[in-house]
């Protein structure tokens, strides 16, 4: 009977651990993240002011994790670099974006490998509008990136390549000009920006 509790505890443990949320009815074995973008209290007001949405979304338990990024606010000359997004560390925003630590790193490796190494996106029209999937982040189990930040970087990252020590820990992406805390939500964000991020891509 002793064993039989044990064990009860230990799997106890480990869907606390695999599935930290309660999967409502509705959701299909999906489990849905947001992360409402604001630009940093610490960047220049002449700096662009990066307002929308990061949102993710993972099938239990083998799926990958796909993330649409819906944001607006940048310059709307076409010829700018394109911008930066990592995960990172804390989801401590009393600081700004500056007080989200470094790249979330669980695995002690260099960039560009970071789970959340998201890599850069090029805006059109002031806009970021992009879809991907098959990611490596994961928003359950040990590794959940539920409650870290997204941070979002004036420049280019140099996905490692760029002979020097920050190149290995973030690509040398420069100041963190907005960023969010990545929190459980539900579908509705994400059924309603999909639409318009896919038929952007298609045109």
């Amino acid at each position: 009977e002793s064993l039989h509790e044990i064990q009860k505890q230990v799997n106890d443990l480990w869907q606390n651990l695999l599935y930290p949320v309660t999967r409502g009815n509705d959701t299909d074995g999906m489990i849905y993240a947001s992360c409402e973008m604001k630009p940093s209290s610490k960047i220049d007001a002449d700096k662009p002011q990066v307002t929308g949405q990061v949102l993710f979304r993972q099938s239990y338990s083998y799926g990958r994790l796909e993330a649409l990024f819906y944001l607006d606010g940048f310059p709307l000359d076409n010829n700018q670099s394109s911008r930066a997004i990592h995960i990172h560390e804390l989801g401590d925003l009393s600081n700004g974006c500056d007080s989200t630590g470094g790249h979330y790193n669980p695995f002690r490796v260099n960039h560009p490998r970071h789970p959340g190494d998201f890599g850069n996106f090029l805006p059109r029209e002031g806009k970021i509008r992009k879809y991907k999937t098959n990611l490596f982040a994961t928003v359950f189990g040990p590794y959940s990136i539920m409650g870290r930040s997204v941070v979002i970087h004036e420049q280019e990252d140099d996905m490692g390549k760029g002979n020097n020590k920050a190149s290995l820990e973030n690509g040398n992406a420069g100041k963190r000009l907005a960023c969010c805390v990545i929190g459980i939500s539900n579908k509705n964000l994400w059924e309603e920006k999909l639409p318009e991020v896919i038929d952007k891509k298609k045109r």
